[in-house]
């Protein structure tokens, strides 16, 4: 089993011995999006500094962008959007198996091969094949393959869509965030969108600080001018 996939099963797998607490945060998700991957390795650092329990859950820009006319939304990024899509459909059978440690993981498989190893053209070009290879890879079950096609997902995929909306408004994007969700403590927001995921004391630090901020009366903090992504 890959290192990756390792270390995302250990960091999760306390969740279902623990499944009868709320989580300390839920994390919408879409994988091929590069700001929630960047932000994802963030609270796995901070996971496993604070044994936090965390929910992933699903967004999908495809729904979100399914109305969209812009010039720039143009067929790549249409079918980059679908790539998302197929891997929350997997994600999600995964979910309806019961296995609460393998979201995150499939996650972690499939995001480090599209921004961590930059293997995107291989699954654009052969997506059965390379999602066929990557859960074999992984060891899990060959037949989670023919979910990537399966629209019977997309009726939960978008409802945890709404739901991520109905936390922040609309017109953000991925990643979405809730602190102690489900309780009078809840507070949601997009983001946070960083460069490169911060490890050890700053990762903590930069967690404690946007908790504070989701619960204050803070709508927007935001510049656009932002580091190169890095993904290491």
């Amino acid at each position: 089993m890959p290192r990756a996939f390792r270390e995302a099963t250990y960091n999760v797998g306390h969740m279902a011995a623990r499944s009868d607490r709320l989580p300390d945060l839920d994390f919408f998700f879409d994988p091929v999006c590069p700001f929630a991957w960047i932000t994802s390795r963030w609270v796995l650092e901070v996971q496993r500094q604070r044994d936090y329990d965390v929910n992933w859950r699903f967004i999908s820009l495809k729904m979100i962008n399914e109305n969209n006319t812009a010039s720039w939304y143009d067929d790549a990024y249409k079918a980059g959007h679908m790539r998302g899509l197929w891997g929350l459909r997997i994600a999600d059978e995964l979910r309806l198996r019961g296995d609460l440690a393998a979201v995150p993981a499939w996650y972690t498989a499939l995001g480090t091969t599209i921004h961590v190893e930059k293997r995107a053209a291989e699954y654009r070009d052969d997506p059965r094949g390379f999602l066929a290879k990557l859960l074999a890879d992984n060891g899990l079950d060959a037949d989670l393959v023919d979910h990537f096609e399966d629209e019977s997902h997309d009726p939960y995929i978008r409802s945890d869509t709404e739901l991520a909306f109905s936390r922040t408004g609309k017109d953000v994007g991925t990643p979405i965030l809730t602190f102690a969700p489900g309780t009078e403590a809840e507070a949601a927001f997009f983001g946070p969108v960083i460069s490169k995921a911060p490890r050890g004391e700053e990762a903590v630090r930069l967690w404690d600080a946007v908790e504070v901020l989701s619960r204050s009366r803070v709508a927007e903090l935001k510049r656009t001018k932002r580091d190169p992504l890095d993904f290491t």
